[in-house]
């Protein structure tokens, strides 16, 4: 990981690149996740991707989750067009992973208000910024899932 983000901050510094961070746990990648992807790159250069753990997930969501391992999920966002890179993050939160590499733009999903997403604290005392992008009305992995369940 250390190696990654080495490479990341190098490959900004030496072209003058903009760096833009998101996170999540694309459990099961859906439109909804891909036009936000495709949004976040507008921002910048290059997209780094925090991606929880599978254990993150776990806590995050329960234990029927998550439903693709991590190692899938990461395979399939390095293969979007917007996504540069993608780390795998073990804590709760991304906040120690953003504090590491510094983006100059961190972006969540429009449920989230900018002065809520972690790290923003980081991120805009190192001027950088916040922005919260549209959310994608009814995309959703726990729709998906309760759509394959039957529940709607």
């Amino acid at each position: 990981m250390k190696t990654q983000i080495s490479q990341i901050r190098e490959l900004a510094q030496s072209e003058g690149k903009k760096i833009v961070f998101t996170n999540g746990c694309f459990d099961i990648l859906h439109s909804g996740h891909v036009f936000y992807l495709n949004k976040a790159k507008e921002l910048g250069d290059i997209l780094v991707v925090g991606l929880n753990s599978d254990s993150s997930v776990k806590e995050l969501k329960g234990d029927n989750r998550p439903i693709n391992c991590e190692d899938d999920r990461k395979y399939i966002l390095e293969n979007l067009k917007s996504v540069d890179f993608v780390i795998i993050f073990s804590e709760s939160t991304p906040y120690n992973l953003i504090g590491e590499i510094l983006p100059d733009v961190l972006v969540k999903g429009g449920d989230w208000k900018p002065d809520q997403i972690v790290g923003s604290d980081i991120v805009l005392s190192n001027g950088g910024v916040v922005k919260s992008l549209d959310f994608v009305e009814g995309k959703s992995t726990t729709k998906i899932i309760e759509s394959a369940q039957g529940k709607s």
